[in-house]
């Protein structure tokens, strides 16, 4: 992945996408092979990448601001300064009116854009998203689709995006990676052929058919 890319990962389900960043991030070692950063084989993979997981996680019994400071108060900042960061971020993220709720009382729309911004306060260059959008409704995830393109504009990261939806991979991403059922591997990798900013009208253009069709013809599904 080059610096400030957005590329999207796609497969069936069980080939081993989660797997995948699990290893990235140092939560699982490999059988064989390495895992370089930045050309460099790192001593230890884990904290050198901000990691957000299919489920929120955020913890029940702390609010919205307390939830989302937790990587400032573990890099070492203390609760009022983790707050004060958090709190004048909240605004970009939509969120701020719910700053001192609890997640309970959020949609999933808000509790993701929650997760993602405790992600982005990890501060790392490298953001892993394993299906961020796949449990929400289609207005919601479209949504939230174009606010993450803008962010990842904003904020200059590098993003590696883990999705179910071949529409959604390609919108997103400079490039598509295809990964085979298991034991998977990669079968196609797509340069993905759209100009930015991405709008919602591309999807109905020949060009987007025709670049969905390759990526659907690689995970085996045919008119």
């Amino acid at each position: 992945m080059e610096a400030g890319e957005f590329v999207t990962l796609i497969g069936p389900s069980g080939s081993g996408k989660s797997t995948l960043f699990n290893l990235i991030a140092g939560l699982l070692e490999p059988d064989e092979g390495e895992i370089w950063l930045d050309g460099q084989l790192p001593r230890k993979r884990t904290g050198n990448f901000g990691y957000m997981p299919q489920r929120d996680l955020l913890l029940p019994w702390r609010s919205v601001t307390d939830n989302v400071a937790i990587p400032l108060e573990l890099d070492g900042a203390d609760r009022g300064e983790a707050r004060a960061q958090v709190e004048a971020m909240l605004g970009r993220f939509g969120l701020e009116e719910f700053g001192e709720s609890y997640p309970s009382a959020l949609s999933g729309g808000m509790r993701q854009r929650a997760a993602l911004l405790r992600t982005i306060l990890t501060q790392r260059d490298v953001l892993l998203l394993d299906e961020p959008f796949g449990a929400l409704d289609a207005l919601t995830r479209r949504e939230l689709q174009d606010w993450l393109l803008e962010l990842w504009q904003e904020y200059s990261k590098t993003l590696f995006f883990i999705t179910h939806d071949v529409e959604e991979a390609l919108y997103l991403g400079d490039r598509v990676m295809v990964l085979s059922s298991r034991p998977g591997h990669i079968v196609e990798t797509l340069e993905v052929n759209l100009p930015r900013p991405r709008r919602a009208r591309m999807i109905g253009q020949p060009e987007f058919g025709r670049q969905a069709a390759t990526l659907l013809g690689a995970l085996g599904i045919h008119d």
